[in-house]
C-alpha cells in the first residue's frame, strides 16, 4: 500500500540536557500562554490537560536559571500567567532557529519529496 505524504518538513528539538528538551510542543504552549495569559487556557486550546500544561511549564521553569513563565494568584484580579523576558527570548530564538533550519533543509526536502513512491515503485 502506497503512502501519500501531504507535508514533509523538519521538526526542531533542542536537547539541552538529560532532563530538558525544547521542541515545537513546548514552544507552542509558550505562545498560547503569551496569547491567553493563562496556562490552563493555553493547554485547553492545544487539547492538553491542565495538569500536563502545568507540568511542561514547570519543567521549563526548573531547567533554567530564570523562569520562563510567571504566574499570579487569582482572586479579584483573576490571576494569570505571563512570559518572562527570558521566556520571550526563548520563544523568539527557537522560532528563528526553526525558520533557519527549514530554509537550510528546503532543497533536501524537495528532493526527497520527488523521490517518494506515491503509489508507483520502480524496481
Amino acid at each position: 500500500m502506497a503512502r501519500k505524504y501531504k507535508h514533509l518538513g523538519v521538526r526542531l528539538r533542542l536537547v539541552l540536557g538529560p532532563d530538558i528538551a525544547i521542541g515545537p510542543g513546548k514552544v507552542d504552549l509558550l505562545e498560547k500562554v503569551k496569547e491567553t495569559g493563562s496556562i490552563a487556557e493555553a493547554g485547553r486550546t492545544m487539547g492538553m490537560s491542565y495538569k500536563r500544561a502545568w507540568q511542561l511549564i514547570g519543567t521549563m521553569n526548573d531547567a533554567f536559571k530564570q523562569p520562563v513563565v510567571v504566574t499570579s494568584r487569582g482572586g479579584a484580579s483573576k490571576g494569570g500567567a505571563t512570559l518572562t523576558q527570558f521566556g520571550e527570548e526563548l520563544l523568539t530564538r527557537f522560532r528563528q532557529l526553526q525558520r533557519e533550519t527549514e530554509h537550510v533543509a528546503e532543497s533536501t526536502l524537495t528532493d526527497l519529496k520527488n523521490a517518494l513512491a506515491n503509489g508507483e515503485r520502480t524496481n
